[in-house]
């Protein structure tokens, strides 16, 4: 099979994906409907109108934590500018960009859609180094680790009772794109039993485990790789929108329009080297896969990135150790808060009272007292970017005055 180059098929995958769309087809290896597996097999039956990875997506859109991520950090927390991408915009350009992908190949897109929708959903306010900040905490104190992806399950399962499916809770698993891959073989059909072993071993010994994750549908894997297409490019163009870069600053003069590159590339080369992989005769479950050639420019882009954004944001230096600082206040406020059974203190009245409504409507409790750290991480975790600093400024007004400010109106 040919090499595909920039944004263009090879003609001979091009013929054969003209091929699937017209014809309906479905890939052998696509997740399908009646396979889906609930906890409760009974609650939320595939129909005809919602089958079963559609009511999936619905659901996901219709959790309080979803609606959250629009006031989420991507990268950049402290710049006004409404254009930078924010996680819940980030969420619908993954599932878009595997849809892409996933209509291509003959997958199943409902899934494809559940899985990028959800797989962020347990992410922390500000970002990547928020979800560090509350990590350290909870080692320190417990030796228990966070990650967002493990917590985007607890979020969707066990504190909004969705009764989502195994294969798209085991994508939001699974989905890390900080451990980006050449090609990804599915797991294979698996076990609610599997899934919360898998969530238990993670918390557990951590990284060991999460970087070794792999979805157990090729809808998974699709999105997996989709993560890091959606973002590599997007958070270049976000960088030069913020003023953090010049579109010269990066390699191959692409900063500024390295995005739609990236998405057009990427996207056609994992088409066309995933073709054969999702066709009849590859194995017990196909593959997902991506070019030695496209898989280094990926790999280097997303080097470029960590040394021209990710290190050098404002999230960085004494900015990061003064946000660390409050996300250790507010743990700690929050913890006493627990201890003292303060019934009128935010952490009960704006997350331990939702959560308890939502509950109940399943006829389930949300059980705060057990695991006073649990409790503490799932109301952390749960905050946007201002509810936090609302927050913390509330405890501490002299910390949250130190900082950086950018107005949208400011002297030149």
């Amino acid at each position: 099979m040919s090499v595909a180059s920039d944004d263009r098929l090879s003609s001979a995958a091009a013929a054969e994906v003209a091929g699937r769309v017209e014809s309906h087809y479905v890939s052998p290896y696509a997740a399908k409907d009646a396979d889906a597996l609930r906890r409760d097999p009974v609650r939320d039956r595939s129909s005809v109108l919602r089958p079963a990875y559609q009511r999936d997506v619905e659901k996901i859109l219709n959790v309080p934590a979803y609606n959250r991520l629009a006031g989420k950090t991507q990268v950049f927390s402290f710049a006004s500018n409404d254009d930078v991408t924010r996680r819940g915009l980030h969420v619908q350009l993954v599932a878009r960009t595997a849809k892409d992908i996933g209509r291509a190949l003959g997958l199943n897109l409902e899934l494809i859609e559940a899985i990028g929708l959800g797989h962020d959903i347990g992410h922390t306010p500000f970002g990547h180094a928020g979800e560090r900040f509350l990590d350290a905490i909870l080692d320190e104190r417990t030796g228990r680790h966070f990650f967002h992806n493990v917590h985007s399950v607890r979020v969707l399962d066990a504190l909004y009772h969705r009764n989502l499916t195994l294969q798209t809770l085991d994508g939001a698993l699974c989905h890390n794109g900080e451990y980006e891959r050449r090609r990804f073989t599915p797991t294979g059909l698996g076990t609610f039993d599997d899934l919360d072993g898998a969530v238990e071993a993670a918390g557990r010994e951590g990284d060991r485990i999460v970087s070794h994750l792999v979805p157990m549908t090729l809808e998974g894997c699709v999105v997996r790789i989709s993560d890091i297409i959606a973002y590599v490019g997007k958070d270049r163009a976000d960088a030069i929108r913020a003023h953090h870069v010049e579109a010269d600053d990066f390699e191959r003069a692409q900063g500024g329009d390295y995005n739609a590159y990236a998405l057009g590339y990427f996207i056609a080369d994992v088409v066309e080297h995933s073709l054969e992989g999702t066709a009849e005769g590859a194995g017990a479950c196909g593959w997902i896969a991506m070019s030695d050639e496209a898989f280094s420019e990926l790999a280097r882009a997303k080097r470029e990135n960590y040394a021209k954004i990710y290190r050098t944001t404002e999230l960085s230096g004494s900015t990061a150790e003064l946000v660390e600082e409050l996300f250790r206040l507010v743990y700690a406020t929050a913890i006493g808060w627990l201890e003292d059974e303060a019934t009128d203190s935010p952490i009960f009245r704006h997350h331990i009272a939702q959560l308890e409504r939502e509950s109940g409507y399943y006829g389930r409790h949300y059980d705060w007292s057990s695991d006073l750290d649990q409790t503490c991480v799932d109301y952390l975790a749960s905050m946007s970017d201002n509810y936090f600093l609302a927050l913390a400024e509330r405890i501490d007004p002299t910390l949250t005055a130190k900082l950086p400010s950018h107005p949208y109106f400011r002297e030149d």
